[in-house]
């Protein structure tokens, strides 16, 4: 029983690492950058979280509407702003954008929020279901489930819709799509605020069981290597790395010594940039010329 507990709370922390890592294999896919502050994204989803829930007094489901859209619009206005300059400038200088990004969005959720943690009011907190000695929190019910349906979405979105089949091709060749009529220069637009999106729905499902606070979007440090695990090209990757960092997580924190399970997620890391670099699912296909 204690080994399905273990196994459902790492299920559910896999699906928030899971959520983040998308967001970076969406942005690296469609622009060839690497989003550093995908997890302070996530971070800042969760303050806009206790904005609107909290201070605005929104119906929950409202409040996770108005969050969303909220950060999607950020997205949107990080990429026009910060990153469209920065087209065709090396990818290093690029990478040091987005991790000062980062730095600013904690600073500014420190100035705005303050650094006290906050609570984010939601219908989950202290209910629980019970199937014999297993107890499973509503929280994480919802986080688990939250991710399932984000990911028949996505899968739906990408497959069936014409906007989804554009994105896809804008992100294999960019010239070829611009010649066929594609505005690619709107779809990395909507990239950077599907991406946000992602980060605020995480946000939205992990206020719940972890205090709100600045630094709490550190965990993208965790969903990117569960990222590379997965193969830094593919979305279910993204997912599966989650769910093995996660899993690995809960299991180290109990059998291994204390300190171990902080660690576990670059141990894994390590191993599979040793035994296979390109990830489980290397999906990822060169870009045509």
């Amino acid at each position: 029983m204690e080994v399905l507990q273990l196994l459902i709370s790492g299920i559910s922390q896999g699906c928030v690492y899971g959520l983040i890592a998308m967001g970076f294999v969406l942005i690296y896919k469609a622009t060839e950058m690497v989003n550093f502050a995908q997890g302070d994204m996530m971070m800042l989803g969760a303050y806009l979280a206790y904005t609107w829930i909290n201070i605005a007094g929104m119906p929950f489901v409202l409040g996770v509407v108005a969050t969303i859209v909220s950060l999607a619009i950020v997205g949107v206005l990080i990429e026009r702003i910060l990153l469209r300059p920065m087209i065709g400038e090396p990818p290093f200088a690029v990478l040091m954008i987005t991790i000062g990004l980062g730095f600013m969005l904690r600073a500014f959720a420190g100035a705005v929020w303050g650094t006290e943690t906050k609570a984010v009011s939601n219908p989950f907190s202290g209910n629980v279901i019970r199937l014999g000695d297993i107890s499973i929190g509503y929280e994480n019910m919802a986080i688990i489930l939250g991710t399932v349906i984000l990911c028949a979405l996505l899968f739906a979105f990408f497959r069936f819709t014409r906007l989804g089949i554009a994105m896809q091709a804008a992100s294999q060749n960019q010239l070829a799509a611009y010649y066929v009529g594609i505005p690619v220069k709107r779809i990395y637009s909507l990239v950077w605020a599907m991406s946000a999106a992602l980060a605020a729905v995480a946000g939205v499902l992990v206020a719940p069981i972890s205090l709100v606070e600045p630094v709490m979007g550190f965990i993208g440090v965790k969903a990117f290597a569960a990222a590379i695990v997965g193969g830094f090209g593919s979305l279910p990757g993204a997912i599966i790395g989650g769910l093995i960092v996660g899993i690995a997580e809960q299991f180290a924190g109990l059998y291994l010594p204390p300190g171990f399970a902080d660690t576990t997620a670059y141990a894994i890391l390590l191993i599979m940039l040793f035994l296979r670099p390109e990830g489980l699912f290397a999906t990822m296909q060169k870009k045509k010329v």
